[in-house]
């Protein structure tokens, strides 16, 4: 089969080829970047404490307290590694990378220098700080609202003023809740109390806002002891010095002789700053890895050593052999469904070779189109001999009986008499309308069914094909009616639609009983509400209002398992083929293309005993085209 190809042309080859390319650049490249990778961790390792490390870290936990996320970081994070001459990296928990002041796609140090989280650090000296591990930025729900800043600094300004006239240097500051505080020169808070003159204008009061998150602190507090079962004689009550500039609430037992350094007390504290941190959590940043490594001025060296280099080969050789291993399994498989479709196509046609389905991939859809090719050819070649078959069988029996005739009259057997002569002509007749119904499939089949299509009214041509008919309804002992809704037209071929028309009045009389009933009715179909059809002519017409004629009789009806059947080349209810009840066969086949030719369908539909009703769809009249 692959003698002819070439060998570089071959698939297999292709792909082998393909893969030990890309094996070998990606080894390459996956050994310049280890090297690199590593020179430059060493580096980073070996200058990693520096001594800006804890203000970056410093800067970026108030960043976090004051953040509920790190989008807005960057700037800050490029600021700081201008400053410093260092690189600056954030990154989640799970090393995904939050800003980076290094280039895109720089890879990260080996390890990270340090973890800002707020509610976990000890970068601050102040006590409350170190005690708690809370960043004092972090105040979250105890925030001051702007009125209440308003009217604390308001508050500190005027009491300020008193301590002035008082002899008391001070300064105002203000916390990272929004509060004002009022500071001697050596950095002490004071209050008005410190000048008793000024004792009338205390600044320390709970605002609103401190109330209200105290209040949800206590809550959480006091569930943690509960779960720790921490049980006391006096209640559990949370202070909160607004003077205190690191905002640590404290627990107490008010009004109990537990010391403040009992297991108790340290229990309920360990509640409080746990509870603090819940009540925070929304209003901080997640937890971020910091990354601290060198600058770009120096470039990384690709150096190696002997026993890495030999390390690098061996895993590059072992790459390439698993590689090549891998491309030729999965070539073998892919090229093993095409040489199995190459060799049933090779195959003689009427063998109708199926090739077996191994993948779910393109050679597998591959495969199931082959099949369903074969499946489709094999029929239309059952299809044809079944027609040639057919046409042999209608074509045989009149030139039997014309050739027998005349052979009998030849030898003076039988008199050419009037009688006789009139029975070789309907065998002509017969024969010249089998030919006729053949040419007319022909040319349906072939595309080159010529109409002229003119305005038609239907109830004049309802009136024509009833009128054709008649002799041979009140022969059979048939009333042949018709009746319609009002006046509707139909651009359309007349002389092909009596045709069809015609087909189907004909096959009805042939199986009407006497006195039955044939009905030809004509009525309007609403636009939408058209029969299904094939290809986009067919689905733009259902679209459309359209005309729908029906022949409707009360004859012997046709059985439900030869229904699909009836409009088959040569198809009869009489299994024997008899001729007894007349037709070719052809009839109902010719009214299928001749309506499909108009851009229309056709049904029917049977009950046995009961009578058939036969349907042609077919578009109305087009609004653009004159009557």
């Amino acid at each position: 089969m692959t003698r002819g190809i070439p060998l570089h042309k071959r698939l297999l080859v292709r792909l082998l080829i393909t893969s030990v390319l890309i094996a070998v650049c990606s080894v390459a490249a996956t050994a310049w970047l280890a090297v690199q990778t590593t020179t430059r961790a060493l580096r980073e390792e070996q200058g990693q404490v520096l001594a800006d490390d804890m203000d970056i870290l410093q800067r970026l936990s108030g960043y976090a307290a004051t953040h509920a996320d790190w989008s807005g970081v960057d700037a800050t994070v490029r600021a700081l590694s201008a400053k410093t001459g260092r690189r600056i990296a954030l990154t989640t928990v799970d090393r995904s990378v939050v800003v980076d002041s290094a280039a895109h796609g720089t890879s990260l140090p080996p390890r990270a220098s340090a973890t800002v989280d707020p509610l976990h650090t000890d970068t601050f000296t102040d006590p409350g700080a170190q005690s708690s591990g809370i960043d004092p930025r972090a105040v979250g729900p105890f925030r001051l609202t702007a009125a209440e800043r308003a009217a604390s600094r308001a508050k500190a300004e005027k009491q300020q003023e008193c301590l002035t006239h008082a002899g008391l240097r001070t300064t105002l500051m203000e916390t990272p809740t929004g509060r004002s505080l009022i500071v001697d020169e050596d950095g002490d808070t004071v209050s008005g109390y410190d000048r008793e003159q000024c004792a009338g204008e205390g600044i320390y009061g709970q605002t609103h806002t401190e109330e209200k998150a105290l209040d949800a602190l206590i809550q959480g507090a006091r569930s943690c002891l509960t779960r720790q079962q921490v049980e006391t004689e006096a209640p559990l009550y949370i202070t909160l010095d607004v003077w205190d500039r690191t905002l640590r609430p404290r627990a107490i037992f008010e009004g109990s002789p537990v010391r403040e350094d009992s297991a108790a007390v340290r229990t309920a504290q360990s509640c409080v700053d746990s509870a603090r941190r819940a009540q925070l959590d929304p209003y901080v940043a997640p937890a971020a890895e910091l990354f601290l490594g060198t600058g770009d001025t120096i470039a990384p060296r690709f150096d190696m050593s002997p026993a890495n280099k030999a390390k690098v080969v061996g895993a590059a050789g072992l790459v390439l052999a698993l590689t090549v291993v891998v491309t030729a399994v999965v070539a073998t498989r892919l090229v093993r469904p095409l040489r199995a479709l190459t060799r049933a196509a090779q195959q003689p046609p009427e063998l109708h070779l199926r090739v077996p389905v191994t993948t779910r991939d393109e050679t597998g859809v591959l495969a199931e189109a082959f099949n369903d090719l074969a499946d489709r050819r094999e029929r239309l070649e059952t299809q044809r001999k079944a027609l040639i078959s057919d046409i042999a069988h209608e074509l045989r029996t009149p030139l039997t009986n014309i050739r027998g005739w005349l052979e009998v009259t030849r030898d003076g057997t039988v008199d050419p008499e009037p009688a006789l002569l009139d029975s070789l002509h309907e065998e002509a007749l017969l024969l010249q309308r089998v030919i006729d119904d053949l040419q007319d499939l022909a040319s349906a089949d072939a595309g080159t069914l010529r109409l002229h299509p003119e305005s038609v009214r239907t109830d004049e041509l309802l009136a024509q094909v009833a009128a054709a008919h008649r002799v041979a309804a009140d022969a059979a002992g048939v009333a042949l009616l018709t009746k319609g809704d009002d006046v509707l037209w139909l651009h359309a071929d007349p002389v092909r639609m009596r045709q069809a028309l015609g087909n189907l009045v004909s096959n009805a009389i042939r199986h009407t009983p006497a006195d039955g009933t044939i009905t030809l009715t004509a009525r309007r179909e609403p636009a939408g509400g058209g029969h299904g059809g094939h290809g986009d002519r067919a689905e733009r017409a259902d679209r459309a209002e359209r005309v729908v004629f029906e022949v409707a009789d009360t004859g012997s009806g046709i059985a439900p398992e030869d229904l699909p059947h009836v409009f088959d080349r040569f198809w009869r209810a009489e299994k024997s083929r008899s001729r007894r009840t007349g037709g070719s066969g052809l009839g109902l086949s010719i009214v299928r293309q001749l309506v499909a030719a108009h851009g229309g369908t056709v049904e029917a539909a049977s009950e046995p005993g009961v009578g058939s009703v036969f349907s042609l769809s077919l578009p109305a009249q087009p609004a653009g085209v004159s009557v």
